[in-house]
């Protein structure tokens, strides 16, 4: 089984780049809390559940809207023959971090809005309804970085003869630190 890759996006703590080519983003200022926020605008999305978002789910976001309008992924219609595969190390970690610190306080009230992004699946939730993509959909929380179990990954979802295109990537937001590449696989 030949499979292609047809459109792939980077995005780090200070580069947006859509097949190797470097986005440019207008910074408002530079703190990296607004990053994403500075690239939503740039890019110019509408989405306005994006601002409810954690950092994890904003950079999936970001780099799948990047990718599904460079491949021309038609938002109107559902796409039961694409699936969505999501890898990271530190699932949502980052967020899971945020919410623990509101139940340490002194008048223990946590919030619901930080709680709703404490799953990493809420990334690959949020881009398969934008896209409408019904396929299969998975979050895969591995040890550190391996294209090798990343590829067995996606081979295996190419078995399903269903599925005819892939949205996936690597989407790691932990710390500060952004470390996204998404691509879209398609059979060649």
């Amino acid at each position: 089984m030949g499979l292609k890759i047809t459109s792939y996006c980077s995005i780090t703590d200070s580069c947006v780049s859509l097949n190797g080519k470097e986005i440019p983003v207008n910074r408002t200022n530079k703190e990296k809390n607004v990053w994403l926020d500075d690239v939503y605008r740039s890019i110019g999305v509408q989405y306005l559940k994006f601002f409810k978002m954690d950092k994890l789910c904003k950079a999936g976001f970001l780099a799948a809207e990047l990718v599904c309008n460079d491949v021309r992924l038609d938002r109107t219609i559902y796409h039961k023959d694409i699936a969505l595969a999501c890898f990271n190390r530190s699932s949502s970690l980052d967020n899971d971090t945020v919410y623990q610190q509101t139940t340490n306080k002194e008048n223990y009230f946590p919030s619901p809005a930080v709680f709703v992004y404490t799953l990493a699946n809420i990334v690959t939730g949020e881009i398969a309804i934008r896209n409408k993509i019904m396929g299969e959909t998975a979050f895969y929380v591995l040890e550190k970085y391996n294209n090798t179990q990343i590829s067995d990954a996606i081979i295996d979802i190419f078995q399903h003869d269903t599925t005819n295109g892939l949205l996936c990537g690597w989407v790691e937001c932990f710390d500060n630190q952004c470390d996204v590449l998404m691509m879209y696989v398609e059979r060649d």
